[in-house]
Formats: C-alpha cells, structure tokens, sequence
C-alpha cells in the first residue's frame, strides 16, 4: 500500500509512517520541515504546505490512501490561521485526493469536536457537535471533520478518528507540558479532582488509523463515519497526573483553585489577550479549565466492532515506556519545553 501521511514528521503522524514502514507498506511524509530520521528509514519525504494546491496533487500521485493528519493545534491563536491550515487545508487535501485518483482518506479528528460546555461521560458517535465552541481549535477541528465525512463517496471513502489526549514517547506536548508546569509551580489542580478522563498511547492511535484504512472501502460500515478511540478505560485525571509527577521525582500539585474562579481567571485572561493583541498562549483559558476540571470520556464499541480496534498497549505499559523516554539522558523533552495541544 502506497500512503501518504500529512504531518509525517509529527508525534502522532511519525508514529503512522514507523508503522506502515514496519509492516511493509510506502509511506510518504509530508510536512512543512525535513526529516532526516525517517530518510534513513528510506522514506520519502515531500517538504510542501497542505495550503498548496499544486504541491498537494503532485504528492498524492499514485497514492493508495491518504493519512490526513497535519493540523494546527492548541488553545490560542488567530481564529483566521486555525480556519485557514485546519478547514481550508482539509479542503484542499480532499480536492489533491479527487484530483489525483486516491480511493481512501483517513483524517485525525478529535473529540474536542464535540466538546462545549458539558461533561461528556460514556458519549458515543451519536453525541451531536455543540451549538458554540469555547476555543477556535474544536471548533475548526469540527468544521474540518464535517468536511471529510460528506465527501465520502463511491469514488473517496472518508473516515474521521478521534483519538482523545495522544501521548507516549516522543511527546512534545502534553506531558512535557504538565511537567513544566509543576516544576515550575504553575500547575493548580482545578475542581475537586475526581473528573475521569480518557487518554491513547500514541501506538494505539496510529494503529487505529491503520486498521481504519484496511477496512476501508465504498461499502464498509465504516466509510463516512467518525470513531472515538481510546485505551477504553478512563482515568481519574489528577491521579493520573500526581502519579507521573511523582515517578519523575517532581513534587505533585497541591494547590487548588474552583471551577467557577477558573472560568472568570480565563475569560479575563482570553479578554485581556485578544484587546491586547498577544500572540502568547494565555495562563488560563475557558476550554482548558472544562479540560481540566470536567469529565470527558467516550465509548468505543463502534471502533472496536467495526474497525477492529483494541488498544494493546495498556495504561501502566504505556507509562513505563514514556518514563524510560523522559529519563533518558539523550531525551531533550524532560519536560521543560513544548506548545500546548489539546
């Protein structure tokens, strides 16, 4: 199988092109940067933006199917950049795709698509997008997965997967940032701590869009739906968190601060930080304090029943991978660096 991976030098999107390398398959890695580790796995690799139309059909020229996972994530930033790489971008994608013959199109959603201002316990598929959203990242996420799914079709089938808080080795985001944060004693526990939550090690989410692709033809279940995915077991978050901090010898979060002060702490902060023009993320905004204080977990049957997903790294395999990483004196992610991505 010939598959080109948008975003093949990312966390997530590497991890896909290892896969498919290990089994066999071509990938190809597309993204804005080079990629020396993965030319020395023989890969091929097209430096290009996803906004390029031209660059985009050339690069899915005899392409079997197309791992659209680029996007530009975080909490903060121009509603204008996060319409332009995630929805517009998407667009063009599809249209290199039609364009170029390619039959299958596997995107990365997220279930930030169906986050508002709710807790979401045990929601499956069928749990509708939210009226507003409280951060542009979801809300282009859920314009982009819209997207895909009408565009499935006899000759493009389409599928959307939304793996929830991907981590793992090799993270530049979510547990690095957690980590700074507590060093530097920046991190406040927000609600009362007990909100569960779901999470994927990162091999699971590439395998979940790897068997999404094997089962994906004009006529299965699968074509033109959306998928949660997950370890299948939520977790109760601030232990999740206090256990990590713990095992890499950093002091866990003691302090706490209300729902309802968080919330007015990050709309003044979102106001502050939009009036003044800031491009930095601010402190604390509305969609963080829902993340962090909130359940939201998901039920993963219909990944399981119709694409065959079942997550084989478990929790505590997964967490000791990622601290023999984080450990390791060759690691320059210890913790102390990384943007936010949710």
């Amino acid at each position: 199988m010939k598959a080109l991976v948008t975003g093949g030098g990312g966390f997530l999107g590497g991890r896909i092109v290892r896969m498919l390398c290990d089994r066999g398959d071509e990938p190809i890695a597309l993204g804005r940067s080079s990629y020396p580790d993965l030319e020395a796995l023989g890969v091929r690799t097209i430096r290009a933006d996803i906004r390029d139309p031209e660059a985009l059909r050339r690069a899915c020229e005899g392409v079997d199917v197309v791992f659209h996972v680029a996007a530009l994530a975080g909490v903060w930033g121009k509603r204008s950049d996060f319409q332009s790489i995630n929805v517009e971008g998407t667009r063009i994608v599809l249209n290199a795709c039609r364009g170029a013959g390619v039959g299958r199109f596997v995107y990365t959603s997220s279930p930030s698509v169906v986050f508002g201002s709710q807790p979401l316990c045990g929601v499956d598929e069928s749990h509708p997008y939210p009226r507003r959203y409280l951060a542009d990242y979801p809300a282009s996420k859920a314009a982009a997965e819209r997207l895909v799914l009408a565009a499935n079709d006899r000759r493009l089938s389409t599928v959307a997967i939304r793996p929830h808080l991907v981590w793992g080795p090799g993270d530049p985001h979510l547990v690095p940032r957690i980590v700074e944060r507590a060093r530097s004693g920046g991190l406040r526990q927000v609600g009362d701590g007990a909100n569960l939550v779901d999470m994927t090690y990162v091999d699971n989410a590439a395998e979940a869009h790897l068997l999404a692709a094997d089962a994906l033809t004009p006529d299965a279940r699968c074509a033109g739906r959306p998928y949660f995915i997950s370890q299948g077991k939520p977790v109760v978050l601030w232990g999740w968190i206090n256990d990590l901090l713990q095992r890499l010898g950093v002091d866990p979060v003691s302090r706490r601060i209300s729902p309802a002060v968080a919330t007015t702490v990050g709309a003044v902060f979102e106001m502050v930080y939009a009036v003044f023009r800031i491009q930095s993320e601010p402190p604390m905004t509305r969609f963080v304090v829902g993340q962090l204080c909130k359940s939201h977990y998901f039920d993963i049957s219909a990944a399981r029943r119709e694409i065959g997903y079942k997550p084989r790294i478990s929790m505590e395999e997964g967490m000791e991978r990622l601290l023999s990483w984080m450990k390791s004196p060759n690691n320059c992610n210890s913790g102390r660096r990384g943007p936010s991505g949710v």
